[in-house]
């Protein structure tokens, strides 16, 4: 009984996708077993605060929190901005997977950061899981993590590039033999990409909306591409009136959006043309043969793999489950030997 018991609590260990939109931890032996937003609600009591939610229930409260609480996002552009915060909702997440049971040790971690990160980000990044209760905790860097997780060679001597698009940076590397050939990092993603379009519809339209609106819009008519007839479908959205105060309901189309997409996308086209630039002739052979390969969530966007190939000429694929492929990679690295040499110790 005793000896059940030890093992079930030997697979404590977890490796987390800490993103700026998201944060999914994936449990040693079990896979992904959390993806939640990465929000965090306080509530101020008489000058005292405290955590009142995380994750969806926080999410929920965006935009519609009275004065004494907070929805907070501890991450902007993918580091760490408020690292009480942080710490708290990595707490809060390691508790929940492992519900309140009490274990012989705390779990080792490993969470993905990205590769343009500095020294002292990523300090932060390590001293929050530690305070948070992990007893040792690595890092690996975010284009790694996601190669790993697409199924890529990156253990081979094979030029290989992938282009990972979160909530707050757009990481952009070329791989080989367990290592980062070229890796550079645009601060421009799913944010980015929300802000745009609240910009648009406040500048064309008059019209105020939240980042919930705006990130809904992204998701259900958010293209890349201009359509073919330079409309596509419509979405009805509802916001305030600049000019009135009053609430107020639009129609906005496919190629508006499209329209008011052009900057970040563009953005985007250009990190990968400078990695192609910067890359040495027999990877970017190799990379001819590859291709690239689009994770993330922003890789969900409607025709971005289009505008690559046609920016390029390279074959363009998005991975088959873009949203968890950091943590599904991140995992892998904690649990195979084989890639126990990209994990970082600072």
């Amino acid at each position: 009984m005793f000896w059940t018991r030890f093992f079930k609590f030997m697979s404590h260990d977890m490796a987390i996708d800490l993103g700026t939109a998201n944060t999914v931890v994936y449990l040693r032996g079990r896979g992904i077993v959390l993806n939640e937003p990465s929000v965090v609600a306080i509530e101020t009591i008489n000058g005292v605060k405290r955590v009142k939610a995380v994750g969806d229930d926080a999410k929920l409260m965006m935009g519609k929190t009275p004065h004494q609480i907070e929805a907070i996002r501890p991450l902007r552009d993918g580091v760490i901005a408020d690292i009480d915060v942080a710490e708290q909702m990595i707490k809060h997440f390691i508790h929940k997977v492992h519900g309140q049971r009490r274990f012989p040790r705390w779990p080792e971690i490993v969470i993905c950061v990205p590769s343009g990160s500095t020294s002292v980000e990523r300090r932060a990044i390590r001293d929050a899981a530690s305070n948070a209760g992990a007893s040792q905790v690595w890092l690996i860097e975010e284009p790694m993590a996601a190669a790993i997780g697409a199924d890529m060679p990156v253990t081979e001597p094979i030029g290989s590039m992938v282009v990972d698009i979160g909530g707050g940076t757009t990481e952009v590397a070329v791989l080989s033999l367990r290592g980062l050939a070229y890796t550079t990092s645009v601060r421009v993603g799913g944010d980015k990409m929300d802000e745009a379009i609240s910009s648009y519809v406040r500048r064309n339209h008059n019209l105020l909306i939240g980042e919930a609106t705006a990130e809904r819009i992204k998701q259900e008519v958010g293209v890349a591409k201009m359509p073919a007839d330079g409309k596509g479908s419509t979405i009805h959205i509802k916001g305030r009136d600049l000019v009135n105060g009053v609430p107020k309901e639009i129609s906005i189309t496919q190629g508006q959006i499209a329209e008011a997409l052009t900057e970040p996308v563009s953005q985007i086209v250009e990190g990968v043309r400078i990695a192609l630039e910067n890359t040495a002739p027999e990877l970017a052979a190799d990379i001819v043969d590859q291709g690239i390969v689009l994770t993330g969530g922003g890789a969900l966007l409607t025709g971005l793999d289009e505008v690559l190939r046609e920016a390029t000429g390279l074959p363009v694929t998005v991975a088959d489950d873009p949203l968890t492929c950091v943590a599904l990679g991140t995992g892998r690295a904690l649990e195979d030997p084989i890639f126990r040499g990209v994990l970082l110790t600072a």
